[in-house]
């Protein structure tokens, strides 16, 4: 079950959260691994191990500069029952992947379930006492950080307590998740940003009012004629409206055509 969250509080003793944000910030290859090591630094000063995936769609681990697995080399994470960013099926079969689909806000878990604000009616029916059976007490709880990016982009991030015996949870969350979340996002932003060997999608890529509406009907599932008899046009100018969008977007095919402009958030969550 989703929960309601502890309110978010503020901590005095923190240093001036502007600071901690450039520490965490990637502007080139060479600042990934002092991003990744100063991340760690403030997460463990206040209890905390670091968990990052910049991509659960994608099986490859967040690397410094000459390659070296942040994950391993900086957080921590070589023993052979904590190897879970080699495997890459994870996003599948993990749970906190999936949460992150579903919530944008950070949050954190426990056995009992997800404890979110607002609630997440999504999250009601993902089970947890298997996941941290499985752990076997390495960890109870974990704040969980999402970060929704730029082309439909997922990046998961968790934050387990070093010591599964600490104090209250919630009250552990509400003294540090917002700060967390903050430094996350930052050193995921900047990472995704840079680690981006092409761009998805042109950058003069404005499709018209009309070109958006026919894309919006085909990926319904709407035939050409369909959409023409919905819109009052005739079947060839639908297709040359779906083709010139295309063209823009630089899509092989109409599937393509419509994933791009999906991307781009042309097509909405309605087709009213």
């Amino acid at each position: 079950m989703a929960h309601m969250l502890v309110e978010a509080q503020t901590d005095e003793t923190e240093p001036h959260l502007e600071e901690l944000l450039e520490s965490v910030s990637i502007r080139e290859p060479k600042d990934i691994r002092r991003a990744a090591c100063n991340l760690h630094d403030i997460a463990q000063r206040r209890g905390f191990r670091v968990a990052l995936c910049a991509d659960i769609s994608s099986g490859k681990t967040m690397e410094d500069a000459e390659g070296n697995c942040v994950n391993a080399d900086v957080f921590g994470w070589v023993k052979h029952s904590e190897l879970w960013w080699k495997d890459p099926q994870y996003a599948l079969h993990s749970p906190i992947p999936r949460a992150c689909r579903y919530e944008s806000e950070p949050f954190w878990c426990d056995a009992s379930g997800f404890h979110v604000h607002p609630p997440n009616s999504f999250l009601d029916d993902i089970d947890l006492q298997n996941y941290f059976a499985a752990l076997k007490g390495r960890y109870n709880a974990l704040i969980v950080v999402p970060v929704h990016l730029p082309f439909g982009q997922v990046s998961a991030n968790s934050f387990p307590a070093i010591n599964p015996q600490a104090e209250s949870f919630p009250e552990s969350f509400a003294k540090f998740g917002h700060l967390l979340g903050a430094l996350t996002r930052r050193i995921i932003c900047g990472y995704v940003s840079l680690s981006r060997k092409s761009k998805h999608i042109p950058s003069d890529c404005g499709l018209s009012k009309r070109e958006a509406e026919c894309i919006r009907w085909a990926s319904v599932g709407k035939t050409d004629e369909e959409i023409g008899e919905i819109i009052s046009v005739c079947r060839s100018t639908v297709r040359y409206h779906i083709s010139r969008a295309g063209e823009k977007l630089e899509a092989v095919n109409r599937t393509q055509t419509v994933f791009k402009a999906t991307q781009l958030g042309y097509l909405g969550n309605s087709h009213g």
